[in-house]
């Protein structure tokens, strides 16, 4: 019998993030998945908010940190993967993949001393490769398309796949940033719908469709039967032209050139400049806008 760990969401509204931390109730021991360091863009303030509600939370359960996991290089949000890791010392993984995404955006912010290599994270996980929270075996699954570097992580009877499967009435992740492609996340999805049934599915946004209270769980049968996408566009052909339509006329996220530079990092900040202070830095006429 497949083992289910305890999930608590946490959802960040102003990016329509939802957090994770998944613990073994017998062991006491737990994973962080995808946590939020908190930005303000518009007075370039950050903040410990979200994190520490978090910590928070952990404490108050009596775990012990065991990972902080993030699914791939978020283009909305900072990762607050560093600091955790500086404040429970567990160790910080992602997807392998995640070199390939370091190499593509250092052009980008011409960086040409920046280590794309991975070594900012403790561990980069592979295709199929196993681990474990507490007692719970976890294995990871490769899901690109959204990004070349998302992955899944099942952790007993849940999968964590952050952008790659929203809730049903939201479909599925956008394929139109930097190494993103369509038919590579059609493919991921029909993985992710291989999984038994009954696994839990958790999602790593959610956009409140309708005016609805946010939601993140579901189940592969429900996503299956029920997911606006992948429920009416059934082969690959008819889905791939589907979301590059749809994509089209998406505007990029707000903070994709601020978030990368930090999350290919491993949610490190800059580091301060003379005046002590920290700085990102914006490649101008890099990505199209979507002017209407």
């Amino acid at each position: 019998m497949t083992q289910a760990p305890e999930v608590t969401g946490f959802y960040e509204k102003r990016t329509g993030s939802v957090q994770y931390v998944v613990a073994d109730p017998a062991t006491g021991k737990c994973a962080i998945i995808d946590p939020v360091l908190d930005y303000d863009e518009k007075s370039g303030a950050t903040a410990t908010i979200q994190a520490d509600r978090i910590l928070k939370f952990i404490a108050d359960k009596g775990y012990e940190v065991q990972w902080i996991l993030d699914t791939h290089p978020h283009a909305d949000h900072f990762t607050a993967a560093d600091y955790l890791k500086r404040k429970t010392g567990a160790p910080t993984a992602i997807g392998e993949k995640v070199v390939e995404v370091q190499k593509l955006w250092k052009g980008f912010y011409n960086w040409p001393d920046f280590p794309a290599d991975g070594s900012q994270w403790d561990r980069l996980f592979a295709e199929g490769e196993s681990f474990s929270v507490g007692n719970i075996p976890a294995r990871v699954m490769l899901s690109p398309g959204h990004t070349l570097a998302s992955i899944t992580y099942v952790i007993g009877d849940a999968a964590f796949v952050h952008d790659t499967l929203f809730m049903p009435d939201s479909g599925t992740a956008r394929a139109d940033f930097p190494g993103g492609d369509a038919h590579v996340l059609w493919r991921s999805i029909q993985d992710i719908l291989a999984l038994p049934d009954e696994t839990r599915i958790f999602t790593g946004h959610d956009y409140c469709q309708g005016g609805r209270a946010p939601k993140w769980e579901s189940t592969v049968a429900e996503q299956k039967a029920s997911n606006c996408h992948m429920s009416k566009y059934l082969t690959e052909a008819d889905f791939v032209a589907a979301r590059e339509a749809r994509d089209k006329t998406l505007p990029m996220p707000k903070l994709i050139l601020h978030a990368l530079q930090i999350n290919t990092n491993a949610g490190r900040l800059p580091e301060p400049e003379s005046n002590g202070r920290r700085y990102l830095k914006i490649p101008l006429d890099l990505l199209e806008a979507a002017w209407d």
